[in-house]
């Protein structure tokens, strides 16, 4: 279904821009959340205890030992993430400068070849008659599909500014987050509903899977994309990753740990790909923090023909930490 196409990480994060954004991420981190009172909890994908892995910037990560999700725990209050994702500088910057600045490009190299991806997708099933784009954003995707998958979008926003800019882009917007939505407020047909690099920063991705579930009629179908912590370039760096980056990325699964929740949960027809583009380029970016010797020798020689076989090897493997599920409902 997939076929990786060569991208490089400046083209969508500018490092200059990428960096002020973390440093302002690590300062309102300890703005938030250093005072909150965090709770353990156990794996969100299997309910295994977890094993300490690393500290990140006042941020504690354990692995589950039984399926190898990579998560934050202890966890401060979901009312502290909801605080920081109102007001804090970095959450501005990154609507106000990073977006903006990156858009265009973000629409071309992501979105675009997204919604291909997905309208092949929805070939398997019935005509569609709506897609539900949750956390759609500024609406950029929904702008995309609308022209490519010629379905009709509407968006599930909770933000009360991004909720405005997908109305004034003329989308229908349900102004909630998703565990808070009705059936009756959600459009009726089949469906296909969406959901892009979300789950990775969920409080409760159970809590949220469930009630995605529950809003689902038998025939609907799911697409989801999050990050993977069986991906090359998180395992490489781990701890050093730019994509582990505390408040906004909490959960890691694996391609099995997600599956296996999701089967748990009552979803059907589970695949889970991961056609990723930027492994093997974050890596060259982070080149002199690399400790393993076969990465580092081999980083600093490869050709770009060989760097882009590498990169299809991963995805073939399901190894690339861009990771995106299908799923639907019986």
């Amino acid at each position: 279904l997939f076929r990786s196409l060569p991208m490089k990480e400046e083209e969508i994060r500018p490092q200059d821009i990428f960096d002020e954004y973390l440093r302002l991420c690590e300062i309102d981190s300890r703005e938030y959340f250093s005072q909150a009172s965090a709770i353990k909890i156990p794996c969100p994908a299997c309910g295994a205890n977890g094993a300490h892995s690393f500290e990140k910037k006042g941020f504690s990560y354990e692995v589950c030992p039984d399926c190898d999700t990579l998560f934050a725990s202890p966890r401060p209050p979901f009312e502290a993430f909801m605080s920081y994702y109102r007001d804090s500088p970095s959450t501005r910057y990154w609507a106000e400068v990073f977006y903006p600045v990156t858009a265009e490009a973000r629409k071309e190299k992501l979105w675009k070849p997204k919604a291909h991806l997905i309208k092949d997708f929805l070939n398997s099933f019935p005509a569609r008659e709506v897609i539900l784009d949750i956390g759609g954003g500024f609406g950029v995707f929904a702008e995309v599909a609308t022209e490519i998958i010629k379905v009709p979008v509407a968006v599930i926003e909770p933000s009360v500014h991004l909720a405005q800019s997908c109305r004034e882009k003329g989308f229908e917007v349900i102004e909630k987050p998703l565990e808070e939505v009705c059936i009756s407020e959600v459009p009726q047909g089949p469906r296909c509903f969406v959901s892009f690099e979300l789950f990775e920063h969920l409080h409760d991705p159970r809590r949220f899977l469930k009630s995605l579930h529950g809003l689902m009629e038998p025939g609907d179908c799911l697409v989801m994309t999050t990050l993977s912590a069986a991906g090359l370039d998180i395992l490489v760096l781990w701890e050093r990753a730019k994509a582990v980056f505390p408040p906004h990325h909490l959960n890691f699964f694996t391609p099995d740990s997600i599956r296996g929740l999701m089967r748990e949960i009552g979803f059907v027809q589970v695949d889970v790909q991961t056609p990723g583009k930027l492994d093997l380029s974050i890596l060259q970016n982070h080149l002199h923090e690399i400790e393993d010797r076969f990465w580092s020798f081999y980083l600093s020689r490869a050709s770009e023909q060989s760097l882009d076989r590498m990169q299809e090897i991963l995805v073939q493997e399901k190894m690339s930490s861009h990771m995106m599920i299908f799923g639907a409902k019986e």
